[in-house]
């Protein structure tokens, strides 16, 4: 799987080139997703602008990577769906589980409002009852 990754201060970008994300990808993809969490920075932007298609089982991996991220206290967002995926997405109830943006930069600004809040709450935004 071809992709390129470019280090910010806060997140990371990595942007997928490949036209379609096949089932048979989703280690590989985990592999590359999952192990920023062992990284300085934690946060991901994930850019799909080069991809016209993926498979249930991507959509599914991403949705439970997204998850294992806010679990651990750090962002994940993917930017830049074209519709054929979009729709591919929305058909299979997955799209609104997920994180998403129109654009890269829109992206980054989730990212950086969410380690304000992350900030300004402590570790866990969500645990104020504690």
């Amino acid at each position: 799987m071809l992709f390129k990754i470019d280090t910010k201060e806060k997140f990371h970008v990595i942007t997928i080139q490949e036209a379609h994300l096949a089932a048979n990808m989703t280690a590989e993809l985990e592999n590359c997703l999952v192990s920023n969490l062992e990284k300085d920075v934690k946060n991901v932007v994930l850019n799909l602008e080069a991809v016209a298609s993926v498979d249930v089982a991507i959509g599914e991996l991403l949705v439970q990577t997204q998850q294992r991220f806010y679990e651990n206290s750090h962002s994940f967002v993917i930017c830049n769906l074209q519709a054929p995926v979009e729709a591919a997405l929305d058909k299979e109830n997955l799209l609104e589980l997920m994180n998403v943006t129109p654009t890269e930069s829109e992206a980054w600004d989730i990212v950086q409002m969410e380690e304000i809040e992350r900030e300004f709450f402590g570790e866990d935004p969500e645990g104020l009852e504690s």
